[in-house]
């Protein structure tokens, strides 16, 4: 896939935190944006809240999609929540979707990809890319399918995830 860098389509910015200005100057410019940040904490949390996910909707052409980092479905389940909540009310589709990467703690990361197409189905590749070592449509298509605790959290708001010590039951521990 990295032939496709050479593509004269495609325009690879490399930032350090200017990212911002890049983007405010540079509205209705691009089809595609993905954001490979750094974890969200120190200076890269900008890239995970709501005026950061404005600039990118803003810089998109109508029908415009995004990529960005989205953490890890066993570590970060309440960030990805409020980051759907947040892109959700910014872009007609939000979703959430993850690859396995061996190199990653828990060996898993996650992407938001957000469309400004309405109805746009993202987990249906919108054509085949032959030749790769890795993607097909149905890892794509897999991707975007959540274990049952991270898609009842997501989808529905409902919470699954174990409850340990004394969350361990709904009841409040007894007193002898």
């Amino acid at each position: 896939m990295s032939s496709l860098l050479n593509d004269p389509r495609v325009t690879v910015f490399v930032g350090d935190g200017d990212g911002f200005t890049f983007l405010a100057d540079n509205t209705s410019t691009y089809d595609v944006i993905i954001t490979d940040s750094s974890d969200p904490v120190g200076p890269a949390a900008s890239l995970f809240q709501k005026p950061y996910f404005e600039l990118l909707r803003d810089a998109l052409t109508p029908g415009g999609h995004i990529s960005t980092q989205g953490e890890c479905l066993w570590i970060h389940l309440d960030l990805i929540q409020d980051l759907l909540k947040t892109t959700r009310t910014l872009f007609p589709v939000a979703e959430y979707a993850f690859t396995t990467i061996p190199t990653y703690p828990s060996g898993q990361i996650g992407f938001m990809v957000c469309s400004k197409e309405a109805g746009r189905g993202l987990s249906t590749p919108l054509r085949p890319v032959p030749n790769t070592r890795y993607y097909n449509s149905e890892v794509h298509k897999a991707a975007f399918v959540l274990p049952e605790f991270g898609r009842s959290l997501l989808k529905e708001g409902k919470d699954l995830r174990p409850r340990f010590g004394a969350n361990a039951t709904d009841k409040a521990p007894s007193k002898k």
